[in-house]
């Protein structure tokens, strides 16, 4: 008898949605007008769940999982999970680090040069005909902030930050970093956020959110200046959401790129007309190529650990 699934979040890639029906009896969750009976049917033999990093699952629901052994997380964000109590009850928790990386860290950069070459305002100046019938042409457009040789900061010289470290490098950029503590790496570590800020043109988040603790606040915002941009490729609660409002709002800071918000799927009304702002709806990981990487380890999580193995991608 194959073992049973819960599935709390859609998985996108066809190929994968059919590997994992073909391995497991899936029971879709998240497609259930009634969750409750489903619960009540089935809890009591579902051996694994499948999730998302914003989805995660609840201490509520894993209770009533007597036999859950792998929560499988379609992301790197664990914290929508309950760890500890995973960990009393034996549950592995798998996440699918690594996948991830290279996409996240091209969008950062992407982020990065749009906000500061104005990409998004230029991309609405042509559509909305501005551009044909300016007596001026541009002049409603103010200049842009070359990229190559910006000063970056980078909040978090984990896998992410690394990649993107590897890519600012590439535009002639000088990069440090800031993390719990210094590590071997070819950038300079600065303990202090405050004075990373300070010495930034552009303050790069690609740290861990596990705390739930905010960053980055009205402080750090008017030490990065009038001229420094904040990227956010990390997790939204990194970031005090109204101060940075405020910032840009009085011209503390010069812009922001922002692929995460504290509150999803709901971005701050605030920044939607904004001009020095670009934003995502969370999709640094959303290509064909990584979302199927990382589906393909969400199973092979499962099989390893139904198997007693130790799979790929284990966080505890």
């Amino acid at each position: 008898m194959k073992p049973q699934i819960l599935q709390l979040s859609p998985i996108l890639i066809p190929a994968v949605r059919e590997r994992l029906e073909s391995l497991f009896t899936v029971h879709r969750y998240f497609e259930q007008a009634d969750k409750d009976a489903c619960i009540a049917a089935h809890g009591a033999h579902i051996r694994g769940v499948v999730t998302g990093g914003h989805t995660g699952i609840s201490q509520a629901l894993m209770a009533r999982l007597p036999n859950l052994q792998v929560v499988a997380v379609n992301g790197v964000g664990t914290d929508a999970v309950d760890l500890a109590y995973a960990r009393d009850r034996g549950i592995q928790v798998t996440a699918t680090i690594g996948a991830l990386t290279e996409d996240v860290a091209d969008l950062a950069i992407g982020l990065l040069i749009g906000v500061c070459r104005g990409i998004c305002s230029g991309d609405r100046f042509v559509r909305a005909g501005h551009w044909a019938t300016s007596a001026t042409p541009l002049a409603p457009l103010p200049l842009a902030r070359q990229v190559s040789g910006m000063r970056i900061g980078i909040v978090g010289m984990g896998r992410v930050g690394r990649a993107v470290a590897q890519r600012a490098a590439a535009f002639g950029c000088p990069i440090r970093y800031t993390d719990l503590q210094a590590l071997d790496v070819p950038y300079g570590f600065e303990p202090d956020l405050l004075q990373l800020a300070k010495d930034s043109d552009a303050l790069i988040l690609a740290a861990a959110a596990d705390k739930g603790e905010a960053l980055i606040g009205a402080q750090v915002l008017r030490a990065l200046g009038p001229e420094g941009y904040l990227i956010n490729i990390a997790r939204g609660k990194l970031v005090d959401e109204p101060a940075l409002i405020a910032a840009l709002q009085a011209g503390e800071i010069a812009g922001a790129a922002l692929d995460v918000f504290a509150d999803e799927p709901h971005a701050p009304e605030a920044l939607f007309e904004r001009d020095d702002v670009v934003l995502q709806p969370h999709r640094a990981s959303a290509t064909v190529q990584t979302r199927t990487r990382m589906g393909e380890m969400v199973v092979d999580g499962l099989v390893e650990v139904f198997a007693g193995r130790k799979p790929q991608g284990l966080v505890i």
